[in-house]
């Protein structure tokens, strides 16, 4: 039986049962689309066939949309046109807002945390041990804008005995305080917070089970009721943070860390049950963090997912309907963070805040665009402060309750993505729950085949990073930052990034006592190869290489480089591809490449550069070639 059917076990009757008006309900007049002739789906299809074909696409799929749909996580695919069909047979589930199961979001109205109407809890995160740093650094943040606190306490972060003078200047019955930290930080907290009254929405941070993931270490959940107890003094503090973002940061897609943090949503209750506590104390001791990423539409959907799973799993535990709604904490993807061009970053985190706003998140952390380079500075925690103020308070994001609702898009997408994660959270409950899952290395199988299948696609380009992957600059001046501590735990999950395998290379080219170079020999007017010398550049810029270029011989010696790419139309290349591989060997060059698809066949070149190729395997390979172990570039490729 499906937890995501309204009626499922429980008669529940469904909330949204009304249909989707057809066309000719709404007067012509009225109508968008009415002066344009109706287009059947048929149609369409006729359409993208031919553009296709005239792309050179010989063998079509039936139906063409096949040929269109991509993957964004696993088991789950989006379509390239959604209609009302598609939406047809969905369940009506979606509700209301404020109101079970949630999906349209956990409010209808005024903002708890803000006291106004929309708008999200803009958190800020400090993990900077210098205390006078960290001072001055969240004064300037509740100044302007930030309205709670994310606190990283322990080794390489904040230390935990200096809690109370981080905090001395901060009105605690204004501005909601989240710690991290594990035991130590929460007792700390609780400590100072004794006797005081606290502002509602924060939390004390604990997550054994997502410890346990990251560390591969077990860990004990038998004391979360007592510390759950305590925290009831604090009306609005919560205990427990089931964080997504370790599963995420591992390379799970979206329906993995939905999954994953579902199990330990609900191994949390089983502890805080057993320890005494009812079932809505439990359910209220909870909050959840999960990872927002560039991919806007899946972060919406997701969001609305999660919230739908929730509430079924406090359904059959018994909690009342007005305790299930997921208090829900986005934090931007730091596999998506880029330590190359960072100013991307900006535009990345942007989207993502975006998505996690129109998708219901209740508190959102935008990470400072320098993120991966060390510790933020004052500029980029203003820009990621900002950039919440500017969409809540300017772009007035907050102001329209589920803005995707409705969309035939997204509500396929949500019942897609809350279908994928149940069906994963189901089968870690047959396995014996969470715990028993990481130590039987099951999440750690399932998150690394997800990832290798993102990492192909990083690795062919076919998922781009703009400024790392693709127009990469190679003389960028980078900010320079402090290091940041290691404040993660490690041992357990690993942590990755989209960009750090090409960052590698271009770290490894940059350490080269001179820069390793790949000449470009084009062929024929500027016109004819301008393209493939583009392309080509663009994919050895992308790996740290130098790539240079002259007609055809003349500038190869210039170049200083034993590795050419020979760039200029198929028939360039019918006519005098193969005479001019030969011409650059013999001129020293030992290994010649060719801007093309390999079924060009053309005799002397080593290999081909074409959009779709394995660009991580060429880089390996021309940086194995002209880079020795010591980084120096030897006269034939090898170690100087």
């Amino acid at each position: 039986m499906s937890p995501t059917d309204p009626q499922a076990e429980t008669g529940t009757p469904a909330t949204a049962d009304a249909e989707v008006p057809a066309e000719h309900d709404v007067p012509d007049h009225l109508a968008l689309a009415g002066e344009f002739p109706p287009v059947s789906r048929d149609e369409w299809r006729d359409l993208v066939a031919g553009v296709l074909r005239k792309a050179g696409r010989d063998e079509l799929p039936d139906p063409i949309e096949e040929a269109l749909s991509a993957t964004v996580a696993t088991g789950v695919q989006v379509a390239p046109l959604y209609t009302a069909e598609d939406a047809a047979d969905l369940p009506a589930a979606a509700g209301v807002p404020g109101l079970a199961p949630f999906v349209r979001g956990s409010r209808a109205g005024m903002s708890p945390d803000r006291g106004q109407p929309g708008g999200w809890d803009i958190r800020q995160r400090h993990a900077d041990p210098d205390i006078a740093a960290t001072k001055q650094a969240i004064a300037a943040d509740l100044e302007n804008g930030v309205t709670s606190l994310w606190l990283v306490l322990g080794e390489g972060a904040i230390p935990v005995d200096s809690l109370g003078d981080v905090l001395s200047d901060v009105l605690l019955d204004l501005a909601p305080v989240s710690v991290q930290g594990g035991v130590a930080a929460a007792e700390a907290f609780l400590a100072l917070a004794e006797g005081r009254d606290l502002a509602p929405g924060g939390s004390l941070g604990l997550d054994p089970l997502g410890q346990q993931a990251a560390t591969g270490q077990p860990q004990d959940v038998s004391g979360l009721a007592d510390v759950a107890r305590r925290a009831a003094a604090h009306p609005g503090l919560r205990t427990v943070v089931v964080d997504g973002t370790v599963f995420a940061d591992a390379g799970a897609t979206a329906v993995e860390e939905l999954g994953c943090a579902l199990a330990a949503g609900t191994a949390y209750l089983r502890a805080l049950t057993d320890g005494g506590l009812t079932v809505d104390e439990a359910v209220a001791a909870l909050e959840f963090r999960y990872s927002a990423s560039a991919d806007q539409f899946t972060t919406i959907a997701a969001l609305r997912a999660a919230r739908r799973l929730w509430d079924r799993v406090g359904e059959v535990s018994g909690a009342a309907p007005e305790v299930r709604a997921q208090r829900q904490h986005a934090v931007t993807s730091s596999v998506m963070t880029t330590k190359r061009d960072p100013w991307v970053n900006l535009l990345r985190t942007t989207v993502a805040c975006f998505a996690a706003g129109v998708g219901g998140a209740d508190v959102v952390t935008v990470q400072p665009f320098d993120a991966a380079l060390g510790l933020p500075d004052a500029f980029s925690r203003r820009i990621a402060r900002n950039t919440q103020n500017l969409l809540v308070e300017e772009g007035h994001l907050g102001r329209v309750l589920d803005p995707a609702g409705g969309s035939w898009y997204v509500e396929s997408l949500t019942e897609s993505l809350a279908q994928a994660a149940w069906d994963w959270f189901t089968e870690i409950e047959r396995a014996g729950g969470l715990v028993a899952a990481l130590e039987s290395g099951l999440v750690r199988e399932r998150i690394a085949a997800a990832w290798s299948d993102r990492a192909d696609r990083l690795a062919h380009r076919t998922d781009a990073l703009t400024g790392v992957s693709e127009f990469p600059n190679l003389t960028e001046k980078l900010p320079d930052r402090r290091p940041a501590g290691e404040v993660l735990p490690s041992g357990g999950l690993p942590r990755v990034r989209a960009a750090q395998e090409f960052e590698e290379l271009r770290d490894a080219a940059d350490a080269a006592a001179e820069r390793p170079t790949v000449y470009l020999a084009t062929i024929g007017s500027v016109a004819r190869h301008t393209a493939r010398a583009s392309f080509a550049g663009n994919l050895f810029q992308a790996g740290g290489l130098k790539t240079p270029s002259g007609d055809a011989l003349s500038g190869f010696a210039e170049a200083s480089t034993t590795v050419a790419c020979i760039c200029g139309t198929d028939k360039d290349y019918a006519d005098s591809g193969a005479s001019l591989a030969a011409e650059l060997r013999a001129a020293g060059a030992t290994q010649v490449w060719l801007a093309g698809k390999p079924d060009l066949g053309v005799d002397g070149v080593d290999g081909y550069v074409f959009a779709g190729c394995d660009a991580l395997d060429v880089l390996r390979t021309v940086h194995d070639h002209l880079l020795g172990h010591n980084g120096h570039v030897g006269p034939e490729g090898g170690q100087a």
